[in-house]
């Protein structure tokens, strides 16, 4: 079967993948190093390094987790094609900014800029989980889980060679190129059912939406969880490099390194994210959870132990694998218990969270790492991540055992 012939659904799923992956891709060109970035822009103090590093890599953040619903909620009442087109674009014009950056104040409000334009993850989750049948909405948020994955391997590689190369600041124009490409096959590849969205009445108001969300306890508990669980991972990310150059110090090609040690844990991401999303669509999603946010916990925890950045890449790998299972799990999860009309704005409402702990983890990993030391960061994950796991097993509702709507 040809690529024109496919399923609507599957042809739009096909597409965003192919967008989020060389997006994505795009943007883990640079993130894995912004650390060295902050550098190149006259921060050389080590402990300020550390410090402007968890802020710019929160940056974009501070103002998407307000914004992300209010996208989510156009989506469901003018097109969710458009808000992904629309991320895409401000995407490309943030990362063009940030190249243009003279000093480390700048680049935090062009990271903050991006915050404000873009939320394409939670676009493309909107679109994708509404455009599938019921029954395969598992598979196709876990599908696109390895999109982002895929280009979360091949990004950091890329983009230490590139950097060891050419520098940083080129890099960024690299990534708006390549937002751009990604906004423009979705244009002319995605045909959303103008059936999915439309004029909303008060019951599908934002506020309704979002009051929704907060009064649906299955879905409270989900949102606490995504929270929880990606705060304590992010908490590692705009470190990580700093913890390979403490383990390696006299690596000549530092950037090479750490970008491809980074890229271990996207690649069992790309592994195991379609093995998680089958088995949100037959299997308990407690249990899922159990296994993915137990497994992370340890995977962490033993990071915080090595002396060679070569031992970092089973534990990597371990992480990999169960991260694939958390944030699908959980997006699918929210995904069946929201009414289609309104699932838009409960997606973004999800990733709002998701987007609160991309804003709390990395600022308070950078200043952890300057009061108490790089290392102890990552026991600190593997302590927040057991505690997430007390959670699920205490309080997660299983949708295999109560009703399909709360």
């Amino acid at each position: 079967m040809t690529f024109r012939n496919l399923e609507p659904w599957r042809k739009t799923l096909y597409t965003i993948w192919i967008a989020q992956f060389i997006t994505m891709m795009g943007m883990s060109l640079v993130v894995p190093f912004l650390p060295f970035y902050v550098r190149d822009l006259g921060i050389s103090d080590p402990d300020q390094v550390a410090q402007w590093s968890g802020l710019v890599f929160s940056g974009p953040f501070f103002i998407s987790f307000f914004l992300i619903p209010v996208w989510g909620y156009l989506g469901d009442k003018y097109g969710r094609k458009l808000m992904v087109i629309r991320a895409l674009f401000g995407l490309a014009l943030s990362q063009t900014l940030i190249g243009l950056a003279q000093s480390v104040e700048m680049l935090f409000l062009f990271r903050m800029i991006q915050g404000a334009v873009s939320g394409f993850i939670a676009a493309a989750l909107a679109l994708v989980s509404a455009s599938s049948p019921r029954e395969k909405s598992g598979y196709a948020i876990g599908l696109l889980q390895t999109a982002t994955a895929s280009g979360n391997i091949i990004g950091p590689l890329l983009g230490g060679l590139l950097a060891d190369q050419i520098g940083y600041r080129p890099l960024f124009f690299i990534v708006a190129a390549i937002c751009t490409a990604a906004g423009i096959l979705v244009i002319r590849y995605v045909v959303e059912d103008p059936r999915s969205h439309g004029e909303q009445g008060e019951e599908q108001s934002l506020l309704a939406n979002v009051r929704h969300a907060f009064t649906s306890a299955p879905i409270r508990i989900a949102l606490l969880v995504i929270f929880l669980s990606q705060g304590a991972v992010m908490m590692i990310q705009p470190i990580f490099a700093l913890y390979v150059e403490i383990l390696a110090p006299d690596q000549e090609l530092l950037a090479t390194l750490a970008g491809a040690v980074f890229s271990i844990a996207g690649f069992f991401m790309v592994l195991s994210a379609p093995w998680w999303g089958k088995r949100n669509d037959i299997k308990s999603y407690k249990k899922n959870l159990t296994i993915a946010i137990g497994g992370a916990a340890v995977a962490y925890a033993l990071q915080g132990l090595v002396i060679s950045p070569y031992q970092l890449l089973p534990l990597r790998a371990l992480q990999g694998f169960c991260m694939g299972g958390i944030l699908p799990t959980l997006y699918s999860y929210i995904s069946k218990r929201a009414d289609l009309v309104r699932r838009g704005a409960i997606m973004g409402v999800a990733s709002s969270f998701h987007v609160l702990a991309n804003m709390v983890g990395p600022t308070a990993g950078g200043q952890l790492a300057a009061v108490i030391g790089i290392r102890q960061n990552f026991f600190i994950t593997g302590a927040i991540l057991l505690a997430t796991l007390g959670l699920v097993r205490g309080y997660f509702v299983d949708l295999k055992t109560a009703d399909e709507r709360s």
